[in-house]
This record gives structure tokens, C-alpha cells and sequence, in this order.
């Protein structure tokens, strides 16, 4: 290697190492705290919170409420009302619970009253509003038709999988687990498992009976000693193994 590709590979390496100790110094200083002027803008932003740098848009914080100990990823976005700077009334339009972790590239967009209890976590990409476009009008494009708002809650230790779409008027229990993808709409009780477009009811938790369907258990078909006596049985044997099979199918 010559003289001058050291030199250049050592310029390179130099430049990345700024670059890169840069922006972990913008991202850490980025921020948004409860101690920082933009997090001093919320309505509350409880100890602890950490909102991720870079924000995605953030406005309407005067109605915004987030929780003790609650972590947003970097790139979400947090909205309350069409656009900054409307007056919303005197209530609450987006309310996150304590001990939340919200994951990057999410958006939450209220305009009438979303609630995420405690304990909520959520993978990337997820989308909640209680706002949807209506269409009636057959006449005027969709996107000039006033929305309707319908209020959405999200009960307290739910996981909403990555990609999951949380439509207007949804009311998610206890612990409900979304399946990454679904479109969800409607009322889910506690303790149950949804997925699909739209997304239904795949588990539910019986306090008598446990998961139902319960989980697939797969017991050895056969052991060595069954096998053996089976081989020496012949056809028998060989017929009894594929009732079994057809039972463990069934």
C-alpha cells in the first residue's frame, strides 16, 4: 500500500469516527425530556420520559399527556389536532400511560381522545388514530369530506405488533396481543390474541379452561420400546403407527 492510500484510508477513518461520535452526541443532546424546553411544551411529560432524536412531527403537546418512565423511539410522531396551533377545549386529546415503550417510525394521531393504558409496548411502524376519512358524499373526493372521530383505548399490558393499524373507535382490554400487520377496529376483551385484516379473535384466555385453542403440544408419538415391539410385529405394527398418525392429525 502506498503512502497516499494510508493517508487518505486514515483520513476516512478519522472523518467517520467525527461523523459518527457526532451524532451520538446530536442524538443524546436531541432528546426530548421532561427538563427540556420542547418537553415543557406537553401537557405533562412524566419522570423519565425520553421521546427519541429524531422526533417525527410533534404538535398539539398542550393536549398531549405521556406517563412515569415511558420511551418513545426515535421518528415518531405525536399529534393532537389537524394541525399546530388549534385550540382543542379543555380535555385531553392523546393520554400514554407509565412504563410504555413505543417503537420507531410509530404514529399517533388524536383529534377527539386516544388512551394507551400502562405497560404498553409496541413494535415499529405502528399506526393508532381515532380519525378516518368518510366517504358518503359520492360526489366530492374522499379527502375534501369532513372525517368523523371515534375514541380509541388501549388497555393497560397490550402488545401491538410491528405494523399494526389501530383504526377509530377500537377498544382493546387487558393485555391483548396484536399480531404485526393487523388492521384492528371494533371491541377485543382481556387476554386474548387478534390478528388479520380485518383483525378477529385467533385466542382467548378461559380462567376455567386456559388458552383455548390451547397452544399445540406435541407428545413423542412413539417411544424406542413401542418402535421396537412395532418392527418385530410387522404389518400389524406398521398399521397400528399409522392410526396413530392419523389421530395425532386429526
Amino acid at each position: 500500500m502506498s503512502l497516499k492510500d494510508a493517508l487518505v484510508r486514515r483520513v476516512r477513518r478519522t472523518v467517520a469516527t467525527v461523523i459518527h461520535r457526532g451524532w451520538t452526541w446530536v442524538q443524546k443532546h436531541g432528546e426530548i425530556t421532561p427538563s427540556t424546553p420542547a418537553g415543557r411544551r406537553f401537557a405533562r411529560l412524566g419522570e423519565g420520559v425520553s421521546i427519541g432524536f429524531p422526533v417525527g412531527a410533534l404538535y398539539g403537546e398542550k393536549w398531549i399527556s405521556i406517563g412515569d418512565h415511558t420511551l418513545i423511539g426515535t421518528h415518531v410522531t405525536i399529534s393532537a389536532g389537524f394541525v399546530p396551533g388549534l385550540e382543542l377545549g379543555p380535555d385531553l386529546v392523546v393520554q400514554i400511560g407509565s412504563s410504555c415503550s413505543i417503537g420507531r417510525g410509530s404514529h399517533i394521531v388524536g383529534h377527539q381522545s386516544i388512551q394507551i393504558g400502562d405497560d404498553v409496548f409496541t413494535g415499529p411502524y405502528v399506526y393508532i388514530t381515532d380519525q378516518n376519512h368518510t366517504y358518503a358524499d359520492i360526489d366530492m373526493p374522499i379527502g375534501r369530506q369532513w372525517p368523523e372521530n371515534n375514541s380509541v383505548v388501549i388497555g393497560d399490558g397490550c402488545w401491538l405488533g410491528t405494523g399494526a393499524i389501530i383504526l377509530p373507535g377500537t377498544r382493546l382490554g387487558r393485555n391483548v396481543a396484536v399480531a404485526g400487520g393487523a388492521v384492528v377496529r371494533g371491541e377485543f376483551p382481556d387476554h386474548c390474541v387478534i390478528a388479520g385484516v380485518p383483525a378477529k379473535i385467533v385466542r382467548s384466555y378461559d380462567p376455567h379452561e386456559g388458552w383455548q385453542p390451547p397452544m399445540p403440544h406435541r407428545a413423542a408419538l412413539i417411544s424406542a420400546d413401542e418402535l421396537a415391539q412395532l418392527s418385530v410385529e410387522g404389518l400389524e405394527g406398521l398399521q397400528l403407527l399409522q392410526e396413530r398418525l392419523r389421530e395425532e392429525s386429526a
